[in-house]
């Protein structure tokens, strides 16, 4: 109830009329039945703004962080991003990724759409990261189609450490639904895994258009590599 209102009456209007987003391929996105909507991850911002273009409700695993903020603003997030239906998710710990699988099979059990950031995390330099493979594990688990999303300009209009956005128009692309049945049972096989995570990637990088680097977003942010070895971090690209 809470998400319809806000998707149709009170927020998602005023995000159409500010952001005016060009909606690219929405005709890949299935009306009915559960399927992986995944994307990039530029700004905060893409939190609302897919979601508000979308037929049909999404829901997104949302990072631990944004229900347990400080203060009133964070008790102000955690409620909204709870009445959304968001589910949180722990990203510590060993088992945070087995967690965070759990709960995206419960939502495709239940025949709806799934958003998921493969990165992990937002990009700090508008470039696009190595993906992580659980999209792969759940896509191939529960035998869905992965529909690629490119958010293009939320970068420019709400960067890391940004509060309010700048008032810009946006384009939200949707690529074809990509089809894993292939690989039907291979969920536990890491190079089936990576090989599949590797292909939603690319079809995200196709219709972003943006830099993209083989390191996870998150070691770079940290600064160095997986084998502890500093990562030189390159200046952000022009646009």
């Amino acid at each position: 109830m809470f998400y319809q209102l806000m998707k149709h009456v009170l927020l998602g209007p005023l995000l159409k009329l500010l952001f005016r987003p060009r909606i690219e391929g929405l005709e890949n996105v299935p009306e009915e039945g559960a399927a992986i909507v995944a994307g990039n991850h530029l700004s905060f911002s893409d939190h609302f703004l897919m979601p508000v273009v979308l037929d049909r409700r999404i829901t997104f695993l949302a990072k631990q962080e944004y229900f347990t903020g400080p203060g009133l603003r964070g008790r102000l997030t955690a409620a909204f991003f709870r009445a959304a239906g968001q589910i949180p998710v722990d990203r510590s710990g060993k088992e945070a990724g087995k967690a965070a699988i759990r709960e995206g099979l419960g939502v495709l059990a239940r025949g709806e759409l799934l958003g998921i950031y493969p990165e992990g995390t937002r990009s700090h330099d508008g470039r696009l990261y190595k993906g992580k493979v659980g999209v792969a594990v759940m896509a191939l688990t529960a035998g869905v189609p992965v529909v690629p999303c490119a958010m293009v300009g939320t970068f420019e209009i709400q960067p890391p450490g940004k509060v309010v956005p700048r008032i810009r128009r946006v384009t939200i692309r949707f690529g074809k639904p990509l089809d894993f049945s292939r690989f039907a049972g291979a969920a536990d096989q890491r190079a089936v895994v990576r090989a599949v995570t590797d292909e939603i990637m690319y079809e995200i990088l196709r219709l972003s258009e943006q830099e993209y680097v083989d390191e996870y977003a998150a070691v770079v942010k940290a600064g160095e590599r997986g084998d502890g070895t500093p990562v030189e971090k390159s200046p952000r690209p022009e646009r």
